[in-house]
């Protein structure tokens, strides 16, 4: 193990310092993983929360003739190299083999060609064009497609899978016939960063691989279907070699079944929104990802496409199969500018006045402007459900927020029918029977960062003694979901009987994406950070410990870490409904 701090986080005032470790293991025959661990990365991509750092998985394979199967990040540089220089003489490597372009794989792929100009690059058609912009040298290479091979000898015959989009155009996986290890990029990794190589505590990384899928995977189901099916035409797979977190052995076809589970689930979905975007310029790989979570979080599939790749026939392919378009701005100027303005002018002719749209700039500094975009989907007949997305500065969290609540405005649009329909299907007596649960109107205020939620609540009850705890009841499209995942802190406020109708019209406004739920209502800080209503009969601050996933809710258990009523004598305000097909 050798370890370094971060001298960037190190060196600016007010920064934490940062530790960088690197790990190398060997972990199936004539091969090892040179693991770089980032133990307190706390954001990633899309700016979802990391709770337990990430890591970043490169592996070097020995056979008569040596492959290296991607790099690192960058900011491991000198960590990274040091520990492949132990390794092996990069003069000795015949193969750099890159799963993705993305650059916390591809960050030290000049660096590797700087050490070895000899080295021929391996990838996908469109991961060598990307490479060329990134490295900026002449460099061999060599392209594959699904099904090619390539032998390094002493049984080490390595296929390459195409798996475009999980979660960049370019991917594609590649399989050791000799070991049965199958190397997947992004596919059923995890941001979690530990000492353990393998996946050996099931429960320890449950809550992370989901939330990773869910948050890059689930946009991406039925590219993640794909790839599954071309998996299985694979020989046994006895280990995955994942570029972030844990490779996986263990628990390896549980973990599988899992995304095959989910993403079957994903592309059941009958309403569908395309997502288009220009890749790796300005935001927009972010805001792009970002949108499509929060579409997801409603049950709608969402299909992201990369307009500086796209054949015109897949672009109006998925703007035909679409009820809804989200359509990022491309650069004007540039080498991939021509092929993102045919893209768009395919998206013109192919739609109808009933999709809906959505639009978001890039902030890449030389965007298309939006607004004349704007005004020929308007003549066209579209409904534009949430106002363009400008970028002027560096997005922040809230930035991110503003684009998932758009995202799930836009999802929640296109399935109102559908959930109209749902309300109907009870049953008469059943409907009336079930609407005589009762409970009590509670609200969940929640803030992480410079970010905050609210929700007005009646699924809550006691579901321990000790310790003390508390479920919740909160629908997958609800924007506080996103604030109550494992180790995530909130208060629960209880609402006071014959005063709580001021507090419960203001939650259950339908508020624009980003908007502040808190604006004119007098509040104070719990210990946690978040939010109390003065105006509540009481508090309870809580902590989530777990959750369970129930169809259209997730059921959260938190436990409770301080309380305090304002009035004693007072009654908890009651929710009494009649049917029980809503809230």
């Amino acid at each position: 193990m050798v370890a370094l701090i971060d001298r960037a986080s190190a060196s600016q005032p007010g920064r934490p310092l940062r530790r960088l470790t690197i790990q190398t293991v060997d972990v199936v025959t004539d091969t090892t993983t040179l693991r770089s661990l980032d133990w307190d990365r706390d954001r990633f991509d899309i700016e979802f929360a990391l709770e337990n750092g990430t890591t970043y998985n490169s592996f070097l394979i020995r056979g008569e003739k040596i492959a290296l199967v991607d790099t690192s990040h960058e900011k491991f540089r000198q960590l990274y190299l040091d520990a492949l220089q132990g390794l092996i003489n990069p003069a000795d490597i015949d193969y750099l083999i890159i799963s993705h372009t993305e650059p916390d794989h591809s960050g030290l792929v000049k660096d590797v060609l700087q050490l070895n100009p000899e080295i021929t690059v391996v990838g996908a058609k469109v991961a060598i064009q990307f490479l060329e912009e990134l490295v900026h040298q002449p460099f061999k290479r060599q392209v594959v497609k699904n099904g090619d091979r390539l032998d390094l000898g002493n049984g080490h015959e390595l296929e390459f899978v195409a798996a475009p989009n999980l979660h960049w155009p370019d991917t594609i996986f590649t399989f050791d016939h000799k070991t049965q290890t199958l190397y997947t990029c992004d596919a059923f990794g995890m941001h979690f960063c530990d000492d353990h190589t393998y996946d050996e505590d099931l429960e320890l990384l449950e809550h992370d691989y989901r939330y990773y899928y869910d948050c890059l995977m689930a946009p991406n189901a039925r590219s993640v279907l794909a790839a599954l099916k071309r998996m299985a035409a694979l020989p046994e797979i006895t280990t995955i070699a994942t570029g972030h977190g844990p490779l996986l052995r263990h628990n390896l076809k549980e973990l599988v079944g899992r995304y095959q589970e989910w993403s079957q689930t994903q592309a059941k979905a009958a309403t569908t929104v395309g997502i288009f975007y220009v890749a790796e310029y300005g935001y927009s790989d972010q805001i792009a990802q970002a949108i499509a979570n929060g579409i997801t979080k409603t049950g709608v599939l969402v299909e992201l496409m990369d307009l500086r790749v796209a054949d015109p026939q897949e672009v109006r392919e998925l703007v035909e199969t679409s009820t809804g378009l989200v359509i990022g701005m491309s650069p004007q100027l540039g080498d991939f500018a021509a092929n993102a303005k045919a893209g768009l002018s395919t998206i013109f002719a192919a739609t109808t006045a009933k999709q809906s749209v959505g639009l978001f700039e890039a902030g890449g500094g030389d965007d298309e402007s939006v607004y004349p975009i704007r005004n020929q989907f308007q003549e066209i007949g579209l409904t534009e459900v949430f106002p363009p997305i400008q970028i002027k500065e560096l997005p922040s969290e809230a930035t991110y927020q503003l684009c998932a609540e758009a995202g799930t405005d836009l999802g929640q649009w296109l399935t109102r029918d559908r959930t109209v329909k749902q309300m109907k299907s009870l049953d008469g007596e059943l409907d009336k029977a079930l609407g005589r649960l009762s409970g009590g109107l509670y609200i969940i205020t929640a803030k992480k960062g410079d970010i905050s939620s609210a929700m007005l609540a009646s699924w809550v009850s006691q579901a321990s003694f000790e310790p003390l705890g508390i479920t919740i009841a909160v629908a997958k499209d609800r924007a506080i979901e996103s604030f109550m995942h494992l180790g995530d802190r909130f208060v629960l406020n209880v609402l006071e009987e014959g005063n709580y109708q001021m507090l419960t019209k203001h939650f259950l406004r339908r508020f624009a994406p980003g908007a502040d739920r808190f604006a004119d209502v007098k509040t104070y800080p719990a210990t946690n950070g978040s939010p109390i209503l003065a105006d509540s009969l009481a508090y309870i601050e809580c902590e989530v410990v777990s959750r369970m996933e129930c169809s259209d809710h997730w059921i959260v258990y938190s436990t409770i870490n301080a309380g305090r009523v304002a009035k004693s004598e007072a009654l908890t305000a009651v929710h009494h409904r009649k049917v029980g097909n809503h809230y």
